[in-house]
């Protein structure tokens, strides 16, 4: 491996996507843009698909169509009524299968004639993506049925209804629902339901949109997936994805746009809120079971804005990918703006949630939340989110990111002894939020087990001015020479990105040193080596990328580069305490005195008393802190 720490930037997480402009002029200018591309490129037959789509195919012409529908309805272009009109015909004549694909493992009935999508054209070369290409097709016609008034005749809105009505009962009745477990998948063929029910006669879209409903609370509320406090909906067999997981926060706003119905409202508050928790201060975040880092772009926005406006949280921050071109080889990749292909050709692939994105005016909100909350610590550019044993997942600091380290096949940050890391929680773990005189500080209780059974007590106090992190970790004393594993450098802001890194400002009361593995190969994962986490992750997990679940894979690291902090010198008698800060400063030095009331903690910057690990009189903790 390269280990010269190169200047290799994540892929896939660039900006923030409040910093895209939404304007109404601004998306003019967007649509304006797609015309132009594909009146170029449309072919004498009305196929709008961009010359090198092979994957995602089945709705792509259709979701252009819909944007062209789109412009003319706020531009009037004369140019595009007959582009829609010759697309639409496209679409319905050479892009609607009813012949069963061979291969497909999900059908409920054979032979049904009930038309749907295909993933790839050619008959059962890829059979297994049917499902969802119908979704999106489904959304791209019921979009256009919404644009449709003075652009198509009664003929081929008839037909888009019926072949609309088909998509849905190939869904719901031919398939099994959902067969790859994916959340945002099934989330959307609800709203294509919902949306479709507007566009039959009244009997046939009340039963329409009730079975939607039904759908959303039997097979996808019902299965919802705790992590970190919050139910979630699951994907991809995980409770939530970098890249889908916001994807459904979009969908659940439209369901709740189309529909009013307060089940959306309700489950799209819990999963901003629970994104508002994983995300640093820079919006950068890690993990999932089908993408790590790839992030989505344009397909998150409607959901970041809609519901962060709604739980007053600046989901905007979210590091979306917004580069101009695409950075996949195959399929439709998400921009800022709309899919793309190699060249920076348009992409019809997710158009519906343009479509949806340009036609919602919520604004951004762009302040932070300041209400506490259980798993996470956040002021001014620095922030700790905590997975759901409350050990950081992600630590942020003067624009450096932090990934939890791993020793022995065993992650997290805490205390280590004789190899054992003592993170994992043998009982309730308790919090504490205090906010005085500027500062923000969360106490952590964590009952843990030795590897000889013996029960301690690990106080980790988080303490931050906005700027810098300070992190005591105090536990009864513990043999042999214990240090603190205190995270793994991973990511810097440098301005155009997140750089890899494999150093960081850090410094502690005792000694500090940055470890890094000795053996070779994917299990021992090298900061400063070229690779990154999501391709570590993926060569670790049991199935091919793409399919494998990468959180899972990153679980079988062996052991990483590390910072490991050395006990601080002047600590009672009975405890151990780590005290590491993070963050630009001169020499760090931080003093310990046992007193009745617990551990007090002086360092530069604030004083905190950390109450005896058994707590107040319900057992909560006890923490007083002061600048």
């Amino acid at each position: 491996m390269h280990l010269t720490s190169p200047p290799v930037h994540l892929t896939h997480q660039r900006g923030p996507l409040h910093d895209l402009p939404d304007t109404p002029e601004a998306y003019d200018a967007v649509l304006a843009d797609v015309v132009e591309q594909t009146l170029a490129r449309i072919t004498p037959e009305g196929n709008l698909e961009h010359p090198d789509c092979g994957d995602d195919i089945g709705d792509t012409s259709l979701g252009i169509t819909s944007l062209l529908a789109l412009a003319w309805q706020r531009t009037k272009n004369p140019r595009l009524p007959e582009a829609v009109r010759r697309s639409t015909d496209f679409h319905l004549r050479e892009r609607v299968y009813t012949d069963d694909n061979p291969g497909y493992p999900n059908l409920r009935l054979r032979n049904s004639g009930l038309p749907y999508a295909r993933y790839t054209l050619a008959p059962g070369a890829h059979p297994i993506g049917d499902w969802p290409s119908t979704v999106w097709a489904l959304l791209q016609a019921v979009n256009l049925l919404d644009l449709a008034e003075g652009l198509l005749d009664d003929e081929q809105t008839d037909a888009l209804r019926e072949m609309s009505r088909g998509y849905w009962r190939w869904l719901t009745e031919a398939t099994f629902f959902n067969p790859q477990e994916a959340g945002n998948q099934a989330i959307g063929c609800v709203v294509g339901g919902l949306m479709l029910a507007r566009h039959l006669p009244p009997e046939d879209g009340e039963r329409v949109r009730k079975q939607a409903i039904a759908l959303y609370v039997d097979e996808i509320r019902a299965h919802r997936v705790r992590d970190r406090g919050a139910l979630l909906p699951p994907e991809h067999g995980g409770a939530y994805d970098n890249n889908y997981g916001p994807i459904s926060l979009s969908f659940l706003a439209q369901a709740h746009r189309v529909s009013g119905e307060r089940i959306f409202a309700e489950d799209g508050e819990v999963l901003a809120r629970y994104i508002d928790a994983r995300l640093t201060v820079g919006g950068f975040d890690n993990g999932g079971p089908r993408y790590s880092e790839q992030h989505s772009g344009f397909e998150s926005v409607l959901g970041l804005r809609y519901f962060g406006h709604r739980i007053g949280a600046d989901l905007g921050r979210y590091r979306g990918d917004t580069l101009p071109h695409c950075l996949k080889g195959v399929g439709g990749t998400p921009t800022g703006r709309h899919a793309v292909k190699p060249d920076g050709g348009v992409d019809g692939h997710f158009a519906w949630m343009l479509v949806w994105q340009i036609q919602d005016t919520t604004p951004w909100h762009r302040t932070p939340s300041t209400e506490p909350v259980r798993h996470q610590l956040r002021a001014g550019g620095v922030s700790v989110a905590f997975d759901t044993r409350m050990t950081p997942s992600l630590i942020e600091a003067d624009g450096t990111y932090f990934l939890p380290a791993a020793v022995n096949r065993q992650h997290g940050f805490g205390p280590v002894v004789d190899g054992f890391l003592l993170c994992r929680p043998m009982g309730e773990t308790r919090v504490r939020d205090v906010r005085a005189d500027g500062l923000a500080a969360k106490l952590v209780t964590k009952p843990v087990v030795t590897r000889d059974h013996v029960l301690r007590h690990v106080q980790s106090l988080y303490v931050t001015d906005g700027t810098r992190l300070w992190t005591t970790v105090a536990v009864e004393r513990l043999p042999g020479e214990p240090y603190l594993l205190a995270g793994l450098p991973y990511v810097a802001d440098d301005g155009d990105g997140l750089r890899r890194i494999s150093e960081a400002a850090v410094a502690s009361a005792g000694g500090l040193r940055l470890t890094h593995p000795t053996a070779e190969g994917v299990e021992f994962f090298d900061a400063r080596a070229e690779i990154t986490q999501e391709q570590a992750a993926f060569a670790l997990a049991a199935d091919p990328r793409g399919y494998g679940n990468p959180d899972e894979g990153w679980a079988h690291l062996v052991a990483s580069s590390a910072l490991e902090a050395e006990p601080a010198p002047g600590s009672p008698d009975d405890l151990n305490v780590f005290a590491v800060r993070y963050g630009p400063g001169d020499s760090f030095t931080a003093t310990f005195e046992r007193t009745p009331e617990g551990l007090a903690v002086r360092t530069e910057a604030f004083t905190a008393l950390i109450g005896d690990p058994a707590g107040d009189e319900r057992g909560e903790p006890l923490l007083t802190l002061q600048g």
